[in-house]
């Protein structure tokens, strides 16, 4: 299963929150570096931790933080704050001057609105994707915890098909109409594939405002679609999830690796993290055993079609590169 960092062009880590995704991601990024790869490790939880796994600041800048190895840190509110400054000002393209004021009122709305964060993040994902596809070896997502990572992964067929309502509700003519043809079969009548490739000649004979407003809503859907197909193509993606020898995040992942896999999507293994090691002693230790026993035996069950890499708990907590690495020799010794 070394493959898995040596051969994957991106690799999603999700789980419940405070299971060790994140310490997770920063090792497998380290190893796929110390192996020659060039790798970009993207923190999506808004939580930051990966600049304190590191030990070094790291933000919304691509930032080194060891040989062949570049962090990313995405914040979702200000990825919010930027996407509706980028459709204001797409909006003001096509709106009179003396209707600036209602979208901006519109956009203020939009920004409060169920979902506004995860359709910002989608898109920042989607972009950071494809550069770091570009440039690096490797891409490896540092999800938010499990419920948050399956809407957005969801998100790329939702929102293709949100844009589509945009096209047809800015239907003017027969000739915009051959657009959404396009991206609608049967009409726009039956949605059947929201993600299916536009024309490149689908904008062709409209009036050049219309033409604009139409190539907006047809790039989103192609970078979504793009997006969508890697997250699909298990010959390049990788989902790893996340999880300790607990009740919840059991119950918790076993939800998570049903939906995924009902979507197709490429659930390559699970991480058992904080394993108590043979050697610890004691009353108190020795009844906690006894209890993880019973649940890595319902681990063993529930993904039994799934690789599974055993990590002990360590006597300290993981930070700083030096730390990652010396846990690296164990992830290796499980199989990575």
């Amino acid at each position: 299963m070394a493959l898995l960092l040596n051969n994957q062009r991106v690799i999603l880590v999700g789980g419940k929150g405070g299971v060790g995704k994140t310490t997770t991601s920063a090792t497998l990024a380290l190893l796929a570096a110390e192996r020659g790869r060039r790798v970009l490790v993207v923190s999506t939880d808004p939580a930051h931790s990966l600049a304190d796994a590191f030990d070094r600041p790291i933000g919304d800048k691509i930032t080194r933080v060891a040989p062949n190895l570049d962090g990313l840190e995405i914040d979702p509110d200000e990825e919010v704050v930027r996407h509706l400054e980028q459709v204001s000002r797409q909006l003001k393209r096509f709106t009179r001057p003396e209707l600036y004021g209602a979208v901006e009122r519109q956009i203020r709305l939009t920004g409060q609105s169920p979902g506004a964060q995860e359709a910002a993040l989608l898109e920042c994902i989607a972009r950071t994707l494809e550069h770091g596809l570009q440039h690096y070896d490797l891409v490896i997502f540092d999800t938010a915890p499990t419920g948050h990572t399956l809407r957005l992964l969801a998100l790329p067929e939702a929102m293709a098909a949100w844009t589509q309502g945009l096209l047809k509700s800015n239907q003017q003519s027969d000739k915009f109409a051959k657009v959404l043809d396009h991206l609608t079969p049967n009409s726009g009548k039956d949605i059947d594939n929201p993600l299916s490739s536009p024309e490149e000649h689908a904008t062709s004979g409209l009036d050049e405002r219309h033409k604009a407003i139409a190539e907006i809503l047809l790039n989103r859907q192609r970078l979504l679609q793009r997006t969508r197909e890697t997250f699909l193509d298990g010959s390049q993606t990788a989902i790893l999830f996340v999880l300790t020898p607990e009740k919840l995040p059991i119950l918790e992942t076993t939800r998570a690796v049903r939906s995924l896999t009902d979507e197709k999507l490429p659930v390559a293994g699970i991480v058992i993290n904080r394993i108590l090691p043979i050697h610890a002693d004691g009353e108190f230790l020795a009844l906690r055993r006894q209890q993880e026993k019973q649940h890595l035996q319902e681990i063993d069950q529930q993904f039994s079609h799934l690789k599974r890499y055993p990590i002990p708990l360590q006597a300290t907590d993981i930070q700083g590169t030096d730390q990652l690495m010396a846990l690296g020799m164990q992830f290796t010794q499980a199989g990575f």
